[in-house]
């Protein structure tokens, strides 16, 4: 599976900030990928997941 969209594109299709992206990645309810020492990426699908209702 291709990481392709960065922090800010995931802020945008979630309606949330970059800090909040940042924060879910860093507690781990939110897969990412480092690309080099600064550049970090998500799957879509994985955003997709993370924006399930609970319970669905």
């Amino acid at each position: 599976m291709r990481y392709d969209m960065t922090v800010q594109q995931a802020a945008d299709v979630l309606a949330v900030s970059t800090k909040t992206i940042r924060r879910r990645i860093a507690d781990g309810t939110l897969p990412a990928h480092r690309v080099g020492p600064r550049l970090i990426r998500l799957r879509r699908i994985d955003l997709d997941r993370f924006a399930l209702p609970i319970g669905a």
